[in-house]
């Protein structure tokens, strides 16, 4: 257990993140599922939408410090990279 009062507060605040990235991350795997399924169906237009949906929430999950920059362009680059393909 923490002793001082920096390290009581700190462990509140770790608990606090922790529940708020987990729910962020569950979130981008959620839409990264539905991302990919329209993708397989073979649908552009849900396709782009999903993928749209998803670049979006990485762009607010980096803003808060639950990603990083570099795995979220990483990830939207994969995601457009799909959507406008030839």
């Amino acid at each position: 257990m923490a002793n001082t009062k920096s390290a009581i507060k700190a462990a509140r605040k770790a608990v606090r993140l922790t529940t708020r990235n987990k729910a962020v991350k569950t979130r981008l795997k959620s839409l990264h599922k539905k991302f990919d399924a329209a993708a397989k169906a073979g649908d552009p237009a849900a396709a782009k939408a999903a993928g749209s949906a998803y670049a979006s929430a990485m762009d607010k999950a980096t803003k808060s410090g639950v990603v990083h920059k570099n795995a979220a362009s990483r990830a939207k680059s994969h995601v457009a990279k799909f959507v406008f393909a030839k």
